[in-house]
């Protein structure tokens, strides 16, 4: 993390800073070192690649932008605050250069667990949307973006460095993003006489050293049948229940929701259970509105009925419900459905059920259920995990498989 609280070399001693200082103080090879003695003593690193923000800009923009699953409404003023403006609405959209970049950095209103979690999505998605045929096919221009804003080491600095590196990516297609989280503890944040916060992340040494060796060592399973695997573990029974561990039935709100979308042309099904510890976004109490932005900026955000455009332009009804865990750790999940029945979200799930008559399509990140999606003849349908997939998988798939219309 970022944040992480380390010691780096400066002036001749040794200065207690966040990790991403000493990239600031001394560039790529003095945050390596300070890795190494910090945090992870076995770490070897075979490359660098150095993308500033213009490239990953550029990138987006060259493949295509990419479909994001956002979670909340995102809005920021800098005039008002000092942080980044942003203004993005929840649900499924198309993100171009400025907005993917204002989504990946954001952190004001969450930590910075939550925002790596946040860029390794966006990664996953722009992964299983481009695909490797056309990255071949693009080949020249995205190589011309990346020498543009791009600074890597030496060994790097050769045709066949670079074609190792190209083949690298290419042939990743297909294969599964290995995901361990880091063993973060979160210390609160004093204030000090300047105002300023410094909120530092630190871990026990211990588990540092244990995530170490889960993400140096070999992936041998199958992605497929590690998937299938997590999966079957994930649910034995048949139809969801409010004794299922960690749910309530909360169908008043859902059918509240329902009824403020109003008739968006398309069935609108809601969630009958939702987890104990949450609860659903409303303009109506305006618990997921953030200080000091204005109330305006939320209108018809929670619940959002909105136009999903597909990859020729086609308009599609679509909306969006957003359920709150802990704004502070970033925790929301999200009811999504659209008469767009082939999104790219939807595209190769890892396994899919049956539950309460419902054929469930499951994706998996590392062994937890991200999403669970559920197509009807006339539309589609998902439930998104947390970004940090906080909610259990078997109750990812008891809340999808709860999912009930709402009737006039």
């Amino acid at each position: 993390p970022r944040d992480l609280r380390v010691n780096i070399p400066e002036g001749g001693g040794l200065v207690t800073a966040k990790l991403n200082s000493a990239y600031s103080v001394g560039g790529p090879n003095l945050l390596e070192t300070v890795l190494r003695q910090n945090v992870f003593p076995g770490l070897r690193v075979n490359h660098i690649v150095d993308v500033n923000f213009g490239g990953f800009q550029e990138l987006v923009n060259a493949i295509g932008c990419v479909y994001t699953d956002v979670d909340h409404r995102y809005y920021n003023n800098t005039a008002q605050t000092g942080y980044s403006s942003i203004d993005i609405q929840a649900g499924y959209q198309k993100l171009c250069g400025t907005q993917a970049l204002e989504f990946v950095r954001f952190r004001h209103t969450d930590s910075d667990i939550v925002r790596n979690a946040r860029q390794q999505d966006f990664i996953r998605w722009a992964k299983d949307q481009y695909g490797v045929s056309n990255l071949i096919s693009n080949r020249d221009q995205l190589l011309k973006i990346f020498g543009r804003h791009t600074q890597t080491d030496r060994s790097l600095h050769t045709t066949d460095g670079l074609l190792n590196l190209f083949n690298l990516v290419a042939f990743s297609a297909g294969h599964t993003i290995k995901q361990i989280p880091f063993p973060a503890i979160l210390l609160p944040c004093p204030a000090t006489a300047t105002g300023q916060t410094p909120c530092y992340v630190t871990a026990d040494p211990g588990a540092e050293a244990s995530v170490f060796q889960q993400f140096m060592r070999p992936t041998t399973a199958p992605p497929a049948s590690a998937a299938s695997a997590t999966a079957k573990k994930a649910h034995r029974g048949s139809a969801p229940s409010a004794q299922a561990s960690g749910l309530s039935a909360d169908p008043a709100d859902g059918k509240s929701q329902a009824t403020a979308l109003g008739n968006l042309g398309m069935p609108i099904y809601y969630p009958r259970l939702i987890s104990s510890s949450s609860q659903y976004c409303m303009d109506v109490t305006a618990n997921c509105y953030e200080p000091p932005n204005p109330s305006s900026a939320y209108t018809g955000a929670y619940p959002r009925g909105y136009q999903l455009h597909d990859q020729s332009g086609q308009p599609h009804a679509a909306y969006r419900m957003t359920l709150v865990v802990n704004p502070a750790l970033g925790e929301y999940y999200g009811v999504e459905g659209t008469t767009w029945r082939d999104p790219p979200i939807l595209n190769s799930p890892s396994q899919t059920r049956t539950v309460h008559r419902k054929r469930l399509l499951l994706y998996v990140n590392g062994h937890h259920i991200a999403l669970v999606g559920w197509r009807t003849a006339q539309a589609a349908y998902w439930i998104s995990n947390t970004l940090t997939d906080s909610l259990s998988n078997a109750a990812m798939i008891d809340i999808a498989a709860s999912l009930t219309r709402a009737r006039p």
